[in-house]
């Protein structure tokens, strides 16, 4: 295949693909601005309830169903996948009538679901349908109505579920986040729930986790630069000034030094007064680190003095510990 011919192939599946997107983008869209008042009735429903989410559907749906009760799970509202099938030979064991059924189907005639909605009708549990269809037998039986109507599936032959699909999962994630939100789920609430992996260690480290809290470099406010530089050498690059109390005057780093060490030909009898910022930037023991590497970015400093709640100097906290500990 001549080169010529090669781009004009490539560009043509560039443009295939692209076009699935931009579809599956605007039919979101589409679904964000029929969102209303079924949307806020189903987040308050859900928020209310002491029971769990049962979510449920069929064939490409119920793969959609799936990663939205895992979503909701992670993001504290508990939630299960039933299968609609599986329910009907004894899983239905599983449902409480403090539960709140989310059923997910396109047409919303699909036998499975429809036969599960009935047990759940019986079982007197409030079902929450994501359909596209709001004239369907599902929608017109089921408690609230989420509506991810579009016009054209992104397949060609508008057959794959495609664009559906999409649109029903971020309904799901639309109502996963309210719902956080409302619940006043919080990052420590995350990190409870994900202690593994690298959310884990950035949610759940704290300062004090990394902190170096023995041997700090601590200067009074009489000393000199002479003793300020040996702490340099010693402490990794700060010296902390502090009073009698321990509460922080200043801080002197090697940047300060070699600053110093420009018009100044003697720098050992400098007080460290005359040196040190007098505005340091401090961590809080009991803070995230995460928020610690932001602010040493964004102020380019590599060390940071951490205080307790009286302001009192309680460690030092360095760029390299956090980034060994996976926060960085």
């Amino acid at each position: 295949m001549a080169k010529g011919a090669r781009v004009r192939k490539s560009d043509a599946i560039v443009e295939r693909g692209r076009k699935v997107l931009e579809l599956e983008r605007d039919s979101i869209g589409e679904a964000a601005k029929r969102l209303g008042s079924e949307f806020t009735k189903a987040v308050e429903t859900i928020a209310k309830s002491s029971g769990r989410v049962i979510v449920s559907g069929a064939g490409k749906s119920g793969l959609i169903a799936r990663k939205i009760a895992a979503t909701l799970t992670s993001t504290g509202t508990p939630a299960t996948f039933l299968h609609p099938t599986d329910s009907l030979h004894g899983d239905l064991g599983i449902v409480g009538s403090a539960d709140i059924a989310l059923l997910i189907s396109k047409s919303g005639e699909s036998d499975e679901l429809l036969s599960l909605l009935d047990h759940l009708k019986r079982l007197g549990v409030c079902t929450i349908v994501i359909t596209g269809n709001d004239k369907s037998s599902i929608s017109r039986h089921a408690d609230i109505r989420l509506d991810a109507w579009v016009s054209e599936e992104a397949c060609p032959h508008d057959l794959a579920p495609t664009t559906s699909t999409t649109v029903a999962l971020a309904l799901g994630d639309a109502l996963a986040v309210a719902l956080l939100e409302e619940k006043g789920f919080k990052a420590s609430d995350f990190a409870r729930l994900h202690p593994g992996g690298a959310i884990g260690r950035k949610l759940l480290t704290r300062v004090t986790d990394v902190m170096v809290a023995e041997k700090l470099p601590l200067l009074p406010d009489t000393a000199t630069m002479r003793e300020a530089i040996v702490q340099l050498a010693e402490r990794r690059g700060i010296a902390i000034v502090v009073d009698a109390s321990r509460v922080i005057l200043g801080v002197v780093t090697t940047g300060d030094l070699s600053r110093l060490m420009e018009h100044e030909e003697n720098v050992f009898p400098v007080p460290v007064t005359k040196v040190m910022n007098r505005t340091p930037k401090v961590a809080k023991h009991d803070e995230l680190g995460s928020a610690v590497v932001y602010r040493m970015e964004q102020h380019g400093v590599i060390a940071m003095p951490v205080v307790d709640e009286s302001g009192r100097a309680v460690g030092v906290v360095h760029l390299h510990d956090l980034m060994r500990a996976g926060v960085a």
